[in-house]
């Protein structure tokens, strides 16, 4: 069997980034794959065993001197833009920025100024210095991989701009602790797949990422990017949501702005709309006079469906238990309310009489308490009286395909714009 070739160039650079490799030739890719079933730390039940081999068997990886891989190690910011740079199919960047990065090591120059020439680093980023030794966090790898995304289609930049105002479903996004700088690359990589949030439900932007996710990332990086954004529900969903505030037209398409047919001729039928995004956050006509109301966000989720059919926000609000019943759907809406004195919670459910869209109560599922939106609960003091003038949270309520339900959702602006929807 042919021996592995590897540049002195290359054997040195190994030994300075423990394990990656950043230029040169690798040899026989089939004596890399089975030189990684050897490592005594990646036994084949390793929930990267597959990716490590390939990324060892494409050179991205070398197992170390002891026999280990060190699945768990983290991965620097050069070691990882020496990986970025060497991706063959990635596409130069139409704009070309100068790597004028001043602590760059000599062995990854030339991987970094790659990986800026792919458009997967923006140097105008940063402040001349990319702290290449310091190990990269996953808040920085969404937004290299982000922006790399953008140079391989065009849509993908817009998706990055259409996200903005998106709900994501991450814990931090709740907790308010997702940076505003890093937010959007989140979104579009959580849309696309390409990286998940943690047990503990938080994406972990500060968070180290370590050798066995860079060796899934590779794989997962080279699936989305021949993969057109419209393809991913996920994020086909946070692009609607952070346009128009609601992602009925993903979810429940077959509701529709409601027919002239449906109002007396007298009615000025140029009010009606069904764009959501005309009534997001302004104030709302409400049944009662306790508060004024704004609805920030509403998301609409299909109980009913399986796998990669189900709403990206399924694991934000709703348990496996839960079901529906008569071919419901769960809405949940972001309230803004303006209490004018006092208000109790009922007096609150009284503001929108519509079993949609429900300021009464919260969900009351284990995910939604594990992922922190704000709970009607935190708000209210003694006696179910709201305890701040200005609440803001989440209530439940069901999105209805019955007839008989009347299942049309009608919401009206004070300046008379009406957003009326119903099923078809």
């Amino acid at each position: 069997m042919k021996k592995m070739i590897l540049t002195a160039g290359v054997t040195a650079l190994a030994l300075l980034t423990g394990g990656v490799i950043g230029s040169g030739s690798i040899g026989s890719s089939v004596e890399a794959a089975q030189a990684t079933l050897k490592f005594k730390d990646v036994p084949s039940t390793h929930w990267a065993a597959a990716a490590i081999n390939s990324a060892v068997e494409q050179g991205f990886f070398q197992g170390y001197a002891d026999g280990t891989f060190k699945p768990s190690s983290p991965v620097t910011k050069a070691e990882m833009a020496s990986i970025l740079g060497r991706l063959t199919d990635q596409p130069n960047a139409a704009m070309q920025e100068t790597n004028n990065f001043t602590d760059v090591p000599e062995w990854a120059k030339s991987g970094v100024s790659a990986a800026i020439a792919k458009g997967f680093i923006s140097p105008a980023n940063y402040n001349g210095k990319l702290d290449a030794k310091a190990s990269l966090t996953r808040g920085e790898m969404a937004t290299w991989l982000a922006q790399g995304l953008s140079v391989v289609d065009s849509d993908y930049k817009q998706a990055l701009s259409d996200v903005t105002n998106t709900v994501i479903p991450a814990k931090e996004y709740f907790t308010g602790k997702l940076a505003s700088n890093q937010k959007n690359a989140v979104a579009v990589a959580l849309g696309t797949g390409l990286m998940s949030v943690a047990n503990d439900k938080n994406f972990g932007m500060d968070r180290t990422t370590t050798r066995a996710e860079v060796a899934v990332l590779i794989a997962r990086y080279a699936s989305v990017a021949k993969t057109k954004p419209a393809d991913f529900q996920g994020l086909n969903e946070l692009r609607a949501v952070g346009l128009t505030g609601t992602n009925l037209s993903i979810i429940a398409p077959q509701y529709k702005k409601a027919g002239q047919d449906k109002f007396p001729e007298s009615y000025d039928y140029s009010k009606v709309t069904d764009n959501f995004a005309k009534i997001r956050n302004k104030e709302l006509t409400t049944v009662t006079s306790y508060a004024d109301l704004k609805i920030k966000n509403w998301i609409i989720i299909n109980p009913y469906v399986e796998s990669t059919n189900r709403s990206i926000y399924y694991p934000v609000f709703v348990d496996e238990k839960d079901k529906l019943l008569r071919g419901a759907y769960y809405s949940f809406t972001e309230f803004d309310i303006s209490i004018k004195n006092s208000m109790n919670q009922l007096q609150g459910g009284s503001l929108i009489n519509s079993p949609t869209i429900n300021a009464l109560t919260s969900p009351s599922s284990k995910a939604f308490s594990e992922y922190g939106p704000k709970h009607i609960n935190d708000l209210l003091g003694p006696k179910g009286v709201f305890a701040v003038k200005n609440p803001i949270y989440w209530g439940q309520g069901l999105l209805h395909f019955d007839k008989s339900l009347n299942p049309g959702v009608r919401l009206t602006l004070k300046d008379g714009t009406n957003y009326n929807v119903i099923p078809n």
